[in-house]
């Protein structure tokens, strides 16, 4: 059974609450070794809470809602692209993902997974650390920037590019990496530490979501650039 969840091609298997999958934009052709579910004539991609934590924030508590009115997406730490190949799913016609990715095996197999799949993702072989550096490639009034880096300044790095890009009212999901941060402190304090740091440059928080048990010492923020 599949039930729509009033975002565009992101919908519930089986029942609500269940499983979330994307509508295969490229049937035939899958990322991750995801399962694929064929229903009606349309392949579904399960988009996994173990390999994806936006998804995993999504089953967590985050609402659907946002993504929505989301076509333009910066986002930093493309890696090998497991959740913008689900977002890639996701987007209008119009829509654009630029996938910030600074180690180069890592881009290469992110180029040769997705980009060549997908003609919505523009790789950017850049430090996400120096913003400046892609201006001229990224608009400069995105509706979102995801961050997924595993770096002790990884809040800052969001913030940066975010105060580039990011319109007003513009969404930041940033996935903490605790552990990344600091080796010893108690996960709560280094969650409310990053959260203090996010709120004195001027974003308001909309949500802290830790990714128990899918990620083990993650949690996903939620900001609105004011």
């Amino acid at each position: 059974m599949v039930v729509e969840t009033g975002i565009s091609g992101l919908v519930w298997i089986d029942e609500v609450g269940g499983r979330l999958a994307t509508i295969n934009k490229t049937p035939g052709i899958s990322y991750y070794k995801e399962e694929i579910r064929k229903i009606n004539n349309v392949e579904y991609r399960i988009w996994n809470p173990y390999k994806s934590k936006l998804s995993a924030a999504f089953l967590k508590g985050l609402e659907l809602d946002v993504l929505n009115e989301v076509k333009k997406i910066l986002y930093l730490g493309a890696s090998t692209g497991t959740t913008i190949s689900h977002l890639s799913d996701i987007l209008p016609s119009d829509g654009v993902i630029y996938a910030v990715e600074v180690a180069p095996r890592v881009m290469m197999e992110f180029i040769n997974r997705i980009v060549k799949n997908r003609n919505n993702v523009i790789p950017l072989f850049y430090d996400a650390r120096m913003p400046e550096n892609y201006i001229d490639i990224v608009d400069v009034d995105v509706d979102m920037v995801y961050c997924d880096v595993a770096q002790p300044d990884q809040t800052k790095i969001a913030l940066d590019n975010a105060d580039t890009y990011l319109k007003p009212g513009g969404k930041i999901l940033l996935a903490i990496k605790a552990r990344s941060i600091d080796a010893v402190k108690p996960l709560k304090q280094i969650y409310e530490n990053e959260v203090k740091e996010i709120r004195k440059r001027g974003y308001k928080i909309v949500k802290l979501i830790d990714l128990e048990p899918f990620e083990k010492e993650h949690a996903m923020v939620y900001a609105l650039k004011e």
